[in-house]
């Protein structure tokens, strides 16, 4: 594996992305009264599983529309939910959209989140600032008792004029790190592409020739 030290601004845009996951779980909005709407609502007794066609979910400032969802109790408590199809999950400045997405919640915190699709894709824009993050992958794995982001399947981060692309993207929460790697021989290497910004420029010569005009002669003042 690759351990690929990233620029501050490459961080940003992996902790932008994974917010509405890593973050979201935590705010007091999953106690509030969950509001559902859907086409039709069956019970399957076997699976003990709930399940909804053109499911539109709100609780707060979150949001999930899906074709279908499954859930095994009705609340973020203690509780699985499997989104399927055309699934949109709108956070408070963020936005997910993928295929299917599994979550698992225990005492109102997400505990385990897996998303597909072809490609899954993330937007996310930061308080207080005009630049978005985006991303995009094959599939996304959260694990909060680890403390980690799993993106693969042709994974990209982008954020202004900064970019990272790998197979596979491991993001930890806690230490602010990502490994990335390539799937193999033959396989896209790992890639990063860091614009520098403004303030990083080095001082142009006229700058520093004009500083040393400014500069009074040895003598001047005596």
């Amino acid at each position: 594996m690759i351990r690929v030290r990233t620029y501050p601004l490459l961080t940003l845009a992996v902790v932008a992305v994974t917010w509405p996951l890593a973050v979201l779980p935590q705010e007091p909005d999953l106690r509030l009264p969950i509001t559902v709407d859907a086409d039709t609502l069956a019970y399957d007794g076997k699976n003990s599983m709930l399940i909804y066609q053109g499911l539109k979910l709100n609780q707060g400032s979150l949001g999930i529309e899906a074709d279908e969802g499954r859930a095994s109790n009705l609340d973020f408590e203690n509780s699985v939910w499997e989104f399927n199809g055309n699934v949109v999950i709108t956070v408070e400045n963020g936005r997910v959209e993928c295929d299917t997405a599994h979550l698992k919640f225990s005492g109102h915190q997400l505990e385990r989140a897996t998303i597909t699709g072809s490609p899954a894709t993330f937007e996310m824009q930061r308080p207080e600032s005009d630049v978005v993050t985006y991303a995009e992958a094959g599939r996304l794995e959260y694990n909060f008792d680890a403390g980690t982001i799993e993106f693969s399947e042709q994974a990209t981060i982008t954020e202004g004029g900064n970019q990272i692309s790998s197979n596979y993207l491991v993001y930890n929460i806690e230490e602010q790190r990502i490994n990335a790697r390539s799937a193999g021989e033959g396989e896209p290497r790992v890639k990063i592409i860091y614009t520098p910004s403004d303030s990083e420029a080095p001082e142009d010569d006229d700058s520093a020739s004009q500083a040393g005009d400014d500069e009074p002669d040895e003598g001047e003042n005596d």
